[in-house]
């Protein structure tokens, strides 16, 4: 998993009001939420475009004011109309434990259905899976080579080694459909 530096500062006022001078500041209202409560802070905006804007997952070193500790975003706000970033939401880990986080999908392969006139479709673009941080890679790469056609690639069908997967066993991750060159003319 690769990891993010960011530093913030701690936020005294709370409330819709106070969020919005911060915002219009540069600075974005977050929450530390960890076991012993939850910290509110602020970021620069400027500093979240690499963590915000990519498809990677990042371990965060947070430094809030001198005080060090290692999170994951758990969750990003954004306005409804010009989609800019309203609140962040992180969740303190300790390396040792186990996370939980979302972690992309990669499809790699040609599947032998598509080789006979079939079509691949990816279901899901994210997996949830549970391991330590040190452990879970950037992208989960599920091969489809021996996927044939009308046939489908369930959870189930997955094994990720020092990962355990937390959606359901039946949700397909792949699948090649019949076309209408598939079945003759």
């Amino acid at each position: 998993m690769k990891e993010y530096s960011l530093t913030g500062t701690k936020r005294a006022a709370a409330g819709k009001r106070a969020a919005k001078h911060l915002r219009a500041e540069g600075l974005i209202p977050c929450n530390l939420i960890s076991k012993d409560g939850a910290l509110s802070f602020t970021v620069k905006a400027v500093d979240l475009r690499k963590l915000l804007y990519t498809s990677n997952v990042y371990a965060i070193n947070l430094d809030i004011e001198g005080t060090a500790c290692k999170a994951i975003l758990k969750e990003a706000q954004f306005g409804p109309v010009n989609e800019e970033i309203l609140h962040l939401d992180f969740q303190k880990f300790n390396p040792e434990d186990d996370i939980v986080v979302a972690i992309p999908v990669k499809v790699e392969g040609h599947a032998a259905g598509v080789k006979a006139g079939g079509k691949l479709v990816k279901q899901v673009n994210t997996l949830t899976v549970k391991g330590n941080y040190a452990n879970i890679p950037d992208r989960l790469v599920v091969d489809v080579t021996s996927l044939e056609l009308g046939k489908s690639l369930c959870v189930g069908d997955l094994k990720f080694e020092n990962l355990e997967l937390l959606n359901a066993k039946s949700v397909i991750v792949a699948s090649v459909k019949a076309t209408r060159a598939s079945r003759g003319k």
